[in-house]
């Protein structure tokens, strides 16, 4: 079996070992992450890096010291607790940017690296596709500022006396902003990779923008709101995780994820008529 095949079958197979995990929330292994990661790069090194060939492993070795920094902690017994809600007195209006910020930060900059190195002029089609499937991410994003907003002042209306209004709805639109940044920045590297002819690397790009998405709930979960208003959860998260409980929605978020970086590298390491791969030299 060829060196390529065996390296890029091995980082599927542990992208879905860490989905697994992710779902049942337990790692059935620490590194599979990692691991998934690292022989993406190494397939890409094997396969042949395209021009430029800096801003590929550049982007897979901000993914990989991404995926090191957040490795799962080792599994042990589950416990069960209580949650429970007292009055907030003040919100944290940076809270919801600084956890969408973690969560999507590396994604965020890995996707910077390669829309630098593949910079250059689009075509109309695949700017007009992205624009569409932007306006949908950026409307989603808009109403569940807006539903969150009206249940903030119905809340105050009812309660008066509870943290600021202003501030609560200054948290919550700030807490979509990274996820929507790395939304937008996907949908431009898959117009200009579409443009070039690397449609499977554009279809990654294309799926790295839909995991902003889950990513939008996150970032506002992580806002302390009023309790009504907290335990409404948004539409991709109907189904609540609990220790006891599948977690669907970010299983389902780290799958499309691993398998949107996968396609990329898949799709710029293949040969292209207008702009060949560069073979890795031969050793020694």
């Amino acid at each position: 079996m060829r060196l390529g095949p065996l390296l890029l079958s091995g980082a599927a197979v542990c992208a879905v070992l860490h989905a697994v995990g992710v779902l049942v929330a337990q790692p059935v292994w620490r590194g599979a992450e990692v691991l998934s990661l690292a022989l993406l790069l190494a397939y890409a090194v094997a396969r042949g890096l395209p021009v430029p060939r800096w801003s590929l492993p550049a982007a897979l070795a901000v993914l990989l010291v991404d995926a090191v920094r957040t490795m799962p902690a080792a599994p042990g017994p589950r416990e069960f607790g209580w949650v429970v809600y007292g009055a907030i007195e003040r919100v944290d209006v940076t809270a919801g940017f600084e956890s969408g910020l973690v969560a999507c930060g590396a994604a965020l900059v890995a996707t910077v690296l390669l829309l630098v190195g593949w910079r250059g002029r689009v075509t109309r089609g695949p700017v007009v596709v992205a624009a569409l499937v932007a306006a949908a991410i950026v409307g989603y994003a808009t109403v569940r500022v807006v539903d969150l907003r009206r249940d903030l002042l119905a809340e105050d209306r009812s309660r008066p006396g509870g943290p600021d209004t202003a501030d609560a709805v200054s948290a919550v639109a700030l807490a979509v902003l990274p996820a929507l940044a790395l939304a937008l920045t996907a949908l431009a590297l898959a117009a200009l990779l579409a443009g070039r002819g690397r449609r499977l690397a554009a279809a990654g790009a294309a799926l790295l923008a839909l995991v902003a998405l889950p990513l939008i709930d996150t970032g506002i979960g992580a806002v302390a709101l009023p309790y009504p208003v907290f335990v409404q959860a948004g539409v991709l998260y109907a189904v609540t995780p609990t220790t006891v409980l599948p977690q669907p929605v970010p299983a389902l978020t780290v799958a499309v994820e691993l398998t949107a970086y996968l396609l990329l590298v898949v799709g710029l390491t293949g040969a292209d008529r207008s702009e060949p791969a560069v073979p890795a030299p031969a050793a020694g």
